[in-house]
């Protein structure tokens, strides 16, 4: 429990922010405009850009929101950490918080929103040549459930995401030998309308490329479906893992 209280107080350093809208994508409809801490929100979005995933996985943002993803081995996800890939063979708890409001709800982390997360491979099956990106891990959307780290000490943790409906099964990440590190990146989106209506989302048709139609060379996955379903990023989280056989 310790453990899970430091990643969130080191995440929540990281990811407070100034919500910015993004050129390219839906934006969140009446989001509100926070101002503690910005400089946060640049370091998250400087990690994003350095690793790639801005621009070439999602479009420009700055999160709004802290995604923590735990496995049940108790690895976490700590904004571009190597983890092995024998470490993340179960489904991982997913929990966000909203960084723009220390103590009082904001209506950016509500019980009635209905919340989607999504893990990308942008390096299948290597990063050199991606030939089936983005692959497809796991889509699912949930509802958020207040949640202590420890019973016996009331301290808060972030909500948890809960009630999962899963779009696409979560499939572990399973780097194929001598391919180098792989990113998976999670992605949290909320509908861009704001609607606390249910959400139907689409079934990609396959996990390479998200089932979508790709010229040679051409990349499609996560931003062309949240895009088609009506869904704005709000958190960002990473790792890398890599087949130990170089």
């Amino acid at each position: 429990m310790a453990q899970f209280i430091l990643l969130y107080v080191v995440l929540t350093w990281l990811v407070v922010g100034h919500a910015r809208e993004p050129p390219q994508q839906h934006v969140l409809a009446g989001q509100p405009d926070p101002k503690p801490f910005p400089q946060a929100a640049e370091v998250v979005r400087e990690k994003l850009k350095g690793a790639g995933i801005i621009p070439h996985v999602i479009d420009d943002f700055s999160p709004s929101l802290g995604l923590h993803a735990t496995w049940p081995s108790k690895e976490h996800a700590l904004l571009g950490n190597t983890l092995k890939p024998e470490k993340l063979q179960d489904e991982p708890s997913i929990a966000l918080h909203d960084m723009h409001a220390a103590s009082s709800p904001s209506n950016l982390v509500a019980a009635n929103v209905t919340y989607v997360v999504a893990l990308t491979d942008p390096d299948a099956p290597s990063h050199d040549k991606p030939k089936w990106a983005e692959f497809c891990h796991w889509i699912a959307s949930g509802t958020l459930k207040p949640a202590l780290c420890d019973p016996k000490q009331p301290v808060p943790c972030p909500p948890m995401l809960t009630d999962l409906n899963e779009i696409m099964s979560y499939k572990p990440p399973a780097p194929p030998k001598k391919t180098g590190p792989h990113r998976y990146v999670f992605l949290a989106f909320v509908p861009s309308n704001g609607t606390t209506d249910k959400l139907h989302l689409s079934k990609p048709s396959d996990r390479k490329h998200w089932g979508y139609d790709t010229d040679k060379g051409e990349i499609k996955g996560v931003r062309e479906w949240a895009d088609e379903n009506g869904l704005a990023p709000v958190g960002a989280n990473f790792i890398y893992a890599l087949n130990k056989k170089q």
